[in-house]
């Protein structure tokens, strides 16, 4: 396919087809990618119709269980722990991990050129995917330090724990989380891609960009292991050992129903930390395997978990499911009755 190219006189934005547009390179022959082409999920494209409608309904009920679960913590004083300040903060993050994702894969099951993404805008998606996903394994280490200190260190928890720390260290995991993204999004885009442009994956993550650049991604490779490895396994592994602690002290407690209260406000962070990490390890452990099969464990972490947080932590959670229940009552309340009559 002959690559179509128009200049524009000069200040002026230049178009270009989706495929190729020259640059001058070391290497005459070569010409840099300006956009890339995502493949997509196996299987989706058979019934793109159908695919596209479970895509939307999840992102829907994606957006407004999180959306609701952020208004009810932040608009009830009963939920004033920081908890479910750091619940707050874990249902926008995972209304945004959605949001980055699953429009383009509904966008790629419409068109073809929904499938097009731009060399800026996957750079773009690359770096707000790891910001948000890096920022969301701190703060489960941060909620599993708020669980030790409230069950393990009840009488300092108060103390220990009080707004301007919560504020404090919700905030570190954000700034840790632009940095770590930022480290891979330079280090991923400084190479240079000259093709091919199809990208076997349905978001622009670090593996599978990297297998079409025109360079050694040796480095690239050992750092993405490397970083991503400690930081992950540097955050379960405080995770773990928060809850060994927790876990003494739970079986310490003499009445069965003091142990029963005292686990229920930590099944529902297990549960999201077991959600959260075993796709990833799948992924970024094996950065050289790829594939649209290769898609499947993302689907799950990047679209499918974000919808069930909140109803893991609403089913697990009496005092968010009374909340939510005085958020809805109220709303009714202040509706009209009904309407005059004629």
């Amino acid at each position: 396919m002959l690559v179509d190219v128009s200049f524009v006189t000069k200040g002026i934005t230049n178009h270009f087809s989706w495929e190729k547009m020259p640059m001058e390179t070391e290497d005459p022959n070569q010409t840099v990618v300006s956009h890339f082409l995502l493949e997509g999920l196996m299987y989706t494209a058979e019934h793109p119709s159908l695919f596209f409608l479970l895509f939307l309904l999840i992102y829907s009920i994606t957006l407004t269980g999180n959306l609701l679960i952020l208004v009810t913590v932040g608009s009830d004083p009963h939920l004033c722990s920081p908890m479910y300040h750091f619940l707050g903060h874990l249902s926008f993050l995972d209304a945004c991990l959605s949001t980055v994702t699953a429009p383009k894969v509904m966008a790629g099951l419409l068109t073809v050129d929904g499938k097009v993404i731009s060399f800026e805008g996957c750079a773009l998606q690359l770096y707000c995917f790891h910001f948000l996903a890096s920022t969301e394994c701190f703060l489960y280490t941060v909620m599993a330090y708020d669980r030790y200190l409230a069950i393990c260190q009840p009488l300092r928890y108060p103390v220990a724990m009080n707004r301007r720390m919560c504020a404090g260290l919700a905030g570190l995991t954000w700034a840790i989380g632009a940095l770590h993204s930022a480290i891979h999004t330079s280090l991923t885009f400084r190479l240079l891609f000259c093709g091919p442009h199809r990208i076997a994956y349905f978001f622009c993550d670090i593996p599978p960009v990297l297998k079409l650049a025109c360079a050694d991604t040796t480095v690239n490779e050992l750092v993405m292991l490397a970083n991503i490895g400690i930081v992950a396994a540097g955050c379960l592994v405080l995770i773990v050992v928060s809850y060994v602690f927790i876990v003494a002290a739970v079986l310490r407690i003499r009445t069965a129903q003091g142990r029963r209260r005292a686990f229920s406000t930590c099944t529902s962070h297990l549960t999201v930390v077991l959600l959260y990490y075993v796709p990833p390890v799948c992924i970024y452990l094996q950065p050289r395997s790829g594939g649209a099969g290769a898609g499947a464990p993302a689907v799950f972490y990047t679209i499918v978990t974000p919808m069930l947080n909140p109803f893991i932590y609403t089913l697990r959670n009496k005092e968010v499911k009374r909340a939510l229940q005085r958020l809805l009552g109220r709303g009714s309340q202040e509706s009209p009755a009904g309407s005059p009559p004629p």
